[in-house]
């Protein structure tokens, strides 16, 4: 194995050809759920597609999803894989995120596994995490040597019991790190595309104190390092300010600027940090090709859960199509 992004890039640029083209995504807008089973059973994900549920849809995503991204910091070493394995733990964040929000919501472990994402731990291990009861058993599970998420856990479950406090409190520890660990791998993308994260949680987690009429101190939930939000701003939203995001107009997060509740925010961050990894196809020599290419097989991934939930409730296509379209 080579410490070598030139390296890695080639082999995702092979990938990348993999991608399920846009025009897939307008045309199963429309598809019934037998159909959408076929469309899928006929494309790249047919290998894994094993039956005709929608339980089995689930499936086949995150196979395919974890064949072809969780393997990526095996390819490399070094510096290269250190990158490569960051990139990956965020999806683990959020893979942790969505256990604890399922178990919250009184999801069955199965409906669990099928929302999670490929990073850097072993699918057989979720199915012991999803078993864990709080933030604290979950880091026991996950207690390896190093592990930052790990030690995010324990501090999580430290910060309340409310699920938003510990959501938050993930968010903070994680990326407080992340930050840190990108810097010190010399990757001048891999650290922009972490502020342009680091920004889009204080939006939104600005906006979801408000939304659940959080009365705490809201300013330990503030994650330094962002580019453009500063505290005052994280305030204003805290407070139900949204108007105060058209100070964003002319920044990479013009895009929200106009949002005046959670949902439409977070549609638009999600859309904005898919522009900002698409930056990164031009970085040929260092990790933000891997940016890019990760962020939209996720983008790909959680699309076709939608479609075939759409399909499978039978629901109008107009119910789904603000979050499966960026403008």
């Amino acid at each position: 194995m080579v410490d070598d992004f030139g390296y890695l890039n080639a082999r995702i640029r092979v990938r990348r050809s993999g991608l399920i083209p846009e025009g897939f995504f307008r045309e199963a807008l429309n598809l019934n759920f037998p159909e959408m089973v076929k469309a899928l059973g006929e494309g790249i994900y047919g290998p894994d597609l094993t039956g005709d549920s929608l339980a089995d849809i689930d499936r086949a995503v995150a196979v395919h999803l974890n064949r072809t991204v969780a393997d990526l910091p095996r390819l490399v070493s070094g510096k290269t894989r250190e990158a490569v394995t960051l990139l990956l733990m965020r999806a683990d964040l959020a893979n942790v995120k969505t256990i604890l929000r399922g178990k919250s919501a009184g999801w069955t472990a199965d409906e669990i596994l099928g929302h999670l994402v490929a990073g850097t731990l072993p699918r057989g291990l979720y199915s012991v995490m999803v078993e864990a009861p709080d933030a604290a058993s979950l880091a026991q599970v996950i207690s390896l040597p190093n592990y930052l998420l790990a030690t995010a856990l324990r501090e999580a479950s430290r910060a309340g019991k409310e699920l938003v406090e510990v959501d938050l409190s993930l968010d903070r520890s994680f990326y407080t790190s992340a930050l840190r660990i990108a810097q010190e791998l010399d990757q001048p993308f891999l650290v922009a595309f972490i502020r342009c994260e680091i920004d889009a949680l204080n939006l939104a987690s600005g906006v979801k104190l408000f939304t659940i009429g959080f009365e705490g101190e809201s300013d330990r939930f503030f994650l330094q390092g962002g580019r453009y939000v500063e505290l005052s701003l994280f305030r204003q939203l805290a407070s139900g300010e949204l108007a105060a995001l058209q100070e964003l107009s002319d920044t990479d997060f013009g895009a929200v600027a106009e949002a005046r509740d959670l949902a439409a925010l977070e549609r638009g961050l999600r859309c904005v940090l898919l522009d900002k990894a698409r930056e990164g196809a031009k970085d040929v020599l260092g990790a933000g090709l891997a940016i890019d290419y990760i962020k939209r097989k996720e983008w790909e991934a959680g699309r076709l859960r939608l479609l075939a939930r759409r399909a499978y409730y039978d629901l109008p296509p107009a119910s789904i199509e603000q979050d499966l379209f960026c403008q």
